[in-house]
């Protein structure tokens, strides 16, 4: 299918643009063992991911999706975690395959390009330009540059009035239920990735308007062109 093409296109980090649950679950398994206890793995911390820091800690805290810590016990372990992220903020993590030649595409295209993430501005810079991708984008919002966060509008909104854009001629491209729930209020088109982080949920129940394996895909998605892999 062929979307409407859009004047301007937003794009989601963790689980769309870059793997990076290596380095979360590696700071998620030092917290543990410095807290006293058993390290949870990567296959389990993935499908905490997705929803910011904050959460995930609660997440590991508890060892399930959903629910709460003892507070007192988060309070102990949310610094010990900031303080290993800071240091550990891209070493394992990497951009999927396809993400390159999706956003050089992207770039040739004349697109203007936007980056909405619910990780913290301090994560989420060093991040994209760990990974050479920074200076792809003209606008990164993360979770907390302003006072809401996804799935609220507010990020999506705040970028089409930056650049001037109508919502219905703007596009998202996440891969959780809570970038099709930011996107669909915003009024915006939504892609979803298949590969990303939606708490083990297939992302098809979403309904977002197409879902892609690759950004490679854009092109044919968008206007039928085909792209070479990077």
């Amino acid at each position: 299918m062929a979307l409407r093409r859009p004047e301007m296109v937003l794009i989601d980090v963790d689980g769309t643009l870059v793997d990076s649950v290596p380095d979360l679950a590696w700071c998620v398994d030092e917290m543990m063992r410095r807290l006293g206890r058993d390290p949870w793995g990567e296959a389990r911390v993935r499908d905490w991911v997705g929803n910011g820091v904050e959460r995930l800690v609660r997440r590991a805290l508890i060892g399930r999706l959903d629910g709460e810590p003892d507070e007192t016990e988060f309070q102990r372990a949310y610094p010990i975690f900031l303080d290993l992220y800071k240091d550990n903020t891209s070493k394992r993590s990497h951009l999927y395959p396809g993400v390159e030649a999706g956003l050089e595409y992207l770039k040739r295209a004349g697109y203007r390009m936007g980056c909405v993430t619910n990780k913290a501005a301090r994560f989420t810079e060093p991040l994209l330009k760990d990974l050479g991708i920074d200076g792809y984008f003209t606008i990164v919002i993360s979770g907390d540059t302003l006072a809401k966060k996804k799935p609220d509008p507010l990020p999506l909104l705040h970028a089409a009035e930056f650049f001037g854009i109508a919502p219905e001629n703007a596009l998202m491209i996440g891969d959780s239920v809570s970038d099709v729930k930011a996107a669909r209020a915003a009024g915006f088109q939504i892609v979803c990735m298949s590969y990303g982080y939606n708490h083990g949920a297939d992302i098809h129940d979403a309904h977002p308007d197409a879902v892609l394996d690759s950004m490679a895909e854009l092109p044919a998605l968008l206007e039928g062109e085909t792209v070479e892999t990077a």
